[in-house]
Order: C-alpha cells, then structure tokens, then sequence
C-alpha cells in the first residue's frame, strides 16, 4: 500500500503497470518455483516479454524499442518486485547492457544486437566483476591486446546475471594495463565466439532461478568493430552508466521493503496467538509502523532519484547514498517481517522467507555498500589518494 502521491506516474504509466503486473501475477509466477528448482528461467518468457514490448523499453524506436521514460522501467523493476520474482534477468538486459549498445556502439552493433534484444531473441548480460576484484572494477586482470585490424581477449569473469542463458555479453578490459582506471575498455563479445566458454551455474543461497555464472575468454579474436566507443575510454562510460545500474537495485529494495509488510500486515490480522490475533499486540502494530515510515521515507527519496535521473542530474555519490540506504533498510525490514510470521517465516513456502534470503545480495552487488560509501565520502571532501 503506497500512501504518499507519486507524481511521476501519469495514466499511461498506471495501464502500463496493470498490464505489467498482469503478465508477473499469469505467466512468471506460476513458473518462477520450476526456475528456482532448475536454476534458469525459460527462454521462450524472454520471448514473451519481447512481444508484448517488456523488453528495452528506453531503447530507441528505429530499433523497435518504445523510447519510454524511465519511469516505465522503475515500473517493471517494481512490480518484479512485488510479485517476489527475483528470476527474471530483464533489468540487466533492458536497462545495463542494452543502454551501452545504444550509447556506445556503432550503427553495426546497434542494428545487429538492439532489435534482437528488444524482442527477446537475444538475452544480454554484461562481464564487470572477476573472482580476484570484486566491486574494484580498476583492477581487473582481463585484457584485450591489439593486433592489427583485431583484439585477442583473455580472462575470467565471475557472478555474471544472465551469464548462463546469454547470447551476447559485454564485457570489461584492460586494452593497457599501464594506464590503470585509464586503460579500461568495453566488447561485445558473441556466445558462439571461439573460445568463448561459460562455466557451470553457481549455486547461491538467494536469486536461485537466476543463471548466475562463470565466463571464460581464451584467445577471443575480436573485429575491433565490437569495441563500444573509443579504446581506453571505458572506464569513463561504466562510470556514467552506474548511477542508474545502482538506482535500479534501490528500486527493488523499496519495492520489496513495502512487499514484505503488505505480506506482513497480512499475516498478523489472521495469524492468532493467545486467543487474539497478532496484530492486536501493541508491539506488532507499533513496529510495523516503524517499518512502513522508513520504506515511505525511502520512497521518497527514490522518486526524487528518479526525477533527476529523467532530467540528466543524478550524480555517483547520490546514487550511491540511494543504492546503500534502500538495501541496508531491506534487510532489515524483511528480516523483521520474518520474525513476525514467527516459524512460518521460516518456511520456503511463504513469500518472506524467499525475500528474506535474495534481500543479501543487495548489499553485495553494484558494488558493495562499504564501497558506496567510500564514493559518498570522496564526494564530501574525504577522499584519500589512491596509490
């Protein structure tokens, strides 16, 4: 239950939100146990989601996307939420790897990979993170060298969403590994390329439906076509990408924070214990009242996020303050939703104990929350040199 007035929505959003939840609540959920059991999704529901324009929303319309607001994406990240799916990649897809085909690619690519995106023919995933780096993306080890009209790309990368079910993937490199941060470029690399092979599913506590795995690149000959934008100039397009990669999970934590208690209130009004419902105890009510403030204040907080976002002024450290804050209160808020169902929170049947275990991951991924706030702290003047 959203109490406060979000003015970001206009009535085109609401029929596109009906329809959204729709198509969660009669062609993902009934699927979403048999995915979570076998550890990837179908590929014929990213087929599906691409017909009825799910897909790459914010993609231009030449390459058959819609050119929406992102609204409309803060719409599918939402009701994803809501309906509990934590299987579903598209966001990954849709609103990371699609957008830097579209800003940084050349015609070739855009024309090759966009309008196959859009229709879910072809499933997307991006290779930053690599089992030595974690969330410091200037010291990957993977590299791309030149030679003549090619690159040869060697290395691993690990955690990779969609990585499994992926048929295009761009990832992140070193083109010259003297220069650091500087020498960082971006490839799209094809699933069928030589010498390009994915590792086994990894096996998680949470986001079990969602094919998380290992990539390997063993002498990758690269047309130097598939670079996106200009040779060593990629860690410059990751950096002006992340602010809404990392607002996207901020989404999700609310989303899912105001999920739990709506699951929650639920729960207390018919669970009944010494004669009396739970919700009649005067610290359930109190304490849910807590929670609902904290996910309203987060709330608001997001859709100003938003709003800058939409006119082109969301910076790092912001973003940064949004994707710590939401996933902290995540956490917590679902963490206390659980105690209140008491040992059926515990249960893998109900909703909150499935939230309870993809909440964790949060804080981990788009960069850990103890490195946003190594950025936030950078951005209010206590910065350290780095050596």
């Amino acid at each position: 239950m959203t109490m406060i007035n979000r003015k970001l929505f206009n009535s085109e959003h609401a029929i596109f939100r009906d329809n959204v939840a729709r198509f969660m609540r009669e062609q993902v959920v009934p699927n979403d146990e048999k995915w979570q059991e076998r550890g990837f999704v179908s590929k014929n529901i990213w087929r599906q989601a691409g017909k009825i324009g799910f897909l790459c929303v914010g993609i231009e319309k030449k390459y058959g996307g819609a050119d929406a607001d992102k609204c409309y994406s803060m719409i599918l990240i939402e009701e994803q939420a809501k309906a509990n799916i934590t299987s579903l990649g598209f966001g990954v897809h849709s609103d990371i790897a699609a957008p830097y085909i579209q800003n940084y690619g050349n015609s070739a690519l855009k024309n090759k990979y966009l309008p196959k995106m859009v229709s879910g023919e072809l499933i997307a995933a991006i290779a930053m993170t690599e089992p030595s780096t974690g969330s410091d993306l200037q010291a990957i080890n993977t590299t791309a060298k030149k030679h003549e009209d090619h690159y040869i790309l060697n290395g691993s990368k690990t955690f990779i969403t969609n990585g499994w079910n992926c048929d295009v993937v761009i990832v992140v490199a070193k083109t010259d590994p003297t220069k650091g941060s500087k020498g960082t470029s971006l490839f799209v690399v094809d699933a069928d390329t030589d010498g390009f092979s994915k590792g086994k599913r990894l096996k998680k506590i949470g986001l079990k439906g969602q094919d998380t795995c290992e990539l390997f690149f063993n002498n990758v000959k690269l047309p130097k076509e598939n670079m996106l934008g200009y040779e060593n100039d990629g860690f410059i397009y990751l950096m002006q990408e992340l602010p809404w990669e990392r607002l996207q999970i901020a989404i999700g934590a609310v989303a899912k924070s105001q999920a739990a208690i709506d699951w929650t209130i639920k729960y207390v009004q018919e669970r009944s214990v010494f004669g009396k419902p739970v919700s009649h105890f005067q610290t359930t009510r109190f304490r849910l009242a807590e929670l609902a403030t904290e996910v309203q204040i987060a709330q608001v907080f997001i859709d100003r996020c938003l709003e800058m976002i939409l006119d082109d002024k969301l910076d790092a450290a912001t973003a940064s303050m949004a994707k710590y804050w939401t996933t902290d209160l995540e956490c917590k808020v679902v963490d206390e939703c659980l105690q209140m169902h008491g040992g059926y929170g515990y249960m893998w049947e109900y909703p909150i104990a499935r939230a309870y275990v993809d909440a964790r991951v949060q804080k981990i991924y788009g960069g850990t929350n103890e490195i946003m706030k190594e950025l936030i702290s950078r951005s209010i003047g206590l910065g350290v040199d780095r050596k």
